[in-house]
């Protein structure tokens, strides 16, 4: 049992005396209390000394979850970084490859000035290698090949030329200068029809277009006698055809006249003698 007695108002002296039986069950209360002296006694804690010890015990828990938590997956930094590397290189390596084909261009546009078709072919095809199949690069590959086709054009080439403005019509529907080109070696072929539809096509992107116009006038009326001549040959085929199948028979065509619809331009044939 401790008595406390009352000697001054700043000080408490503590007397320590046996504790008789306690009748009953109840936690003793807790008293802060000063000796002599002035010392904090030992056994008892002010409020301020519970909340330090209350904050240090909780800090040493908080700690020891810290210590003996489970290391979270995290991503790599090593990784990223090669990631990011890979990525770098690769645009790097896709801008030198246009450059390259970019200045393989240059090289093949000067040989074609003077004259050096064959060479000036090679430097374009290096450039497509160069520029491969980069989304960035289509309108390089489509005057690569619009420029090849003006050298298979020089070359007396002309379905290599169709073939190479086809590929670059393909790249750029809108490429008036391989339209040009396809629809020159098309007429060069005797191609008339396409040669046409190119040329109606350029007047579609640009309705002021000269050469477009004066390459209409001009292959129309061709256009016009081929099918003619197309038409007049295939009634050959036919009547030579006929004419094996009817002579079993002892007949020919001619003892067949063809009458033309002038409503529907469909014939009706009749038997002569």
């Amino acid at each position: 049992m401790v008595l406390i007695e009352s000697e001054s108002d700043d000080e408490i002296s503590v007397i320590e005396e046996p504790n008789p039986p306690r009748p009953s069950s109840s936690p003793p209360k807790s008293t802060e209390a000063k000796i002599d002296g002035g010392d904090d006694s030992e056994g008892f804690e002010t409020a301020s000394e519970r909340e330090v010890s209350d904050n240090e015990e909780e800090g040493e828990r908080k700690q020891d979850a810290v210590e003996n938590q489970e290391p979270q997956p995290s991503d790599n930094p090593e990784k990223k970084e090669d990631q990011v590397e890979a990525v770098t290189d690769v645009e790097s390596s896709q801008e030198k490859a246009l450059e390259d084909a970019n200045e393989a261009k240059m090289e093949g546009n000067k040989l074609f000035g003077n004259g050096l078709y064959e060479d000036a072919l090679s430097k374009y095809e290096l450039a497509l290698q160069f520029a491969q199949e980069f989304p960035e690069s289509f309108e390089l590959r489509s005057i690569c090949h619009s420029n090849s086709a003006i050298c298979y054009l020089k070359l007396g080439k002309y379905a290599e030329a169709i073939k190479e403005s086809t590929k670059a019509i393909e790249l750029n529907p809108s490429y008036i200068k391989a339209l040009v080109r396809r629809a020159e070696a098309h007429e060069k072929l005797e191609h008339f029809e396409e040669a046409l539809t190119d040329l109606k096509k350029i007047l579609e992107l640009d309705p002021s277009n000269d050469q477009a116009k004066k390459g209409i006038r001009r292959l129309e009326p061709l256009a016009a006698e081929k099918r003619e001549k197309m038409k007049e040959e295939a009634i050959a085929k036919l009547k030579e055809m006929g004419n094996s199948i009817l002579g079993k028979f002892g007949m020919s065509v001619d003892n067949f006249k063809a009458v033309k619809d002038p409503n529907t331009g469909s014939y009706s044939f009749s038997f002569q003698n």
